[in-house]
């Protein structure tokens, strides 16, 4: 296993033209939260535009429309047919990068949405998280139609749910969430593993998943290759979540402290380059 260290991710950090637009850094599509659990889609694209991509688009049920609009304003809103979940693929051309998955819901025409989004992803670099690999647990026949490279984030019961459906991990980019957080690369074991050496038991809370697939999707719109997306996003959410229990208590961090947070982990990642 190789640890991640902050001169590593000093060399993986993109710089911002300062002649740049929101065009220059990417837009990414979030396909998350059914009815009842907007939450899941409003931290993630929180946590999108704090990693800096220049424009987030989220896919969602029209009941929560008006939930988005006024958490997060500065979100682009794609409507799906449905009043309550996720039963229509969209359109990936305008993206640079698409994230599915958090609080999405398993009902078959969810289900038969995301094994069509993942066919028509057309190359642009993919994460899937939470329901998306559940899903994928209970279809284990449409691994194949998920693309080569693709970044899939199971925490440890999700892991183990693939695993017993026999579905073949091998050709994704692994982030195995816990502590330590390992991300494990295509066609590799564990032992190959990258490890995150940052992070805490305040971060075990409900939607600190939501922001770290939100980070990831930010990063991959904005250039980053999926793997160096992988190591830079798994890094920035557990020093956004050091920095969030020494200043509230391990008790006190929430995943919305997480997002508030981030700043602080991109700032000691930059401060690097004077040492």
């Amino acid at each position: 296993m190789t640890t991640i260290t902050l001169p590593l991710l000093r060399t993986l950090l993109k710089e911002r033209p300062a002649d740049g637009h929101k065009g220059t850094f990417g837009q990414a599509l979030l396909i998350a939260g059914q009815w009842g659990m907007a939450g899941a889609s409003v931290l993630a694209a929180r946590a999108c535009l704090a990693a800096g991509v220049g424009k987030v688009c989220v896919c969602l049920p029209r009941r929560n429309n008006d939930i988005l609009q006024i958490a997060v304003p500065e979100a682009v809103l794609l409507h799906d047919p449905s009043e309550t979940h996720f039963t229509q693929p969209a359109d990936s051309a305008p993206f640079s990068a698409i994230a599915a998955g958090p609080a999405l819901g398993t009902r078959e025409d969810t289900a038969e949405a995301l094994r069509r989004q993942c066919v028509i992803a057309g190359g642009k670099p993919l994460l899937l998280d939470a329901d998306a690999l559940n899903i994928l647990a209970r279809h284990p026949e449409w691994i194949d139609d998920v693309p080569a490279g693709t970044v899939i984030t199971p925490h440890g019961g999700e892991l183990q749910r693939l695993k017993s459906a026999g579905a073949d991990l091998s050709r994704f980019i692994v982030v195995k969430k816990g502590h330590p957080t390992l991300i494990v690369p295509p066609g590799s074991g564990e032992s190959e593993a990258f490890v995150c050496p940052w992070g805490n038991n305040g971060m075990a809370t409900a939607g600190s998943g939501d922001v770290l697939t939100g980070i990831i999707a930010g990063l991959m719109a904005q250039g980053y290759t999926p793997w160096d997306a992988a190591l830079t996003g798994v890094s920035l959410h557990a020093l956004a979540g050091d920095a969030a229990r020494d200043a509230l208590g391990e008790h006190s961090v929430t995943a919305s402290a997480l997002v508030d947070f981030l700043p602080a982990a991109f700032k000691t990642i930059r401060n690097i380059a004077s040492t």
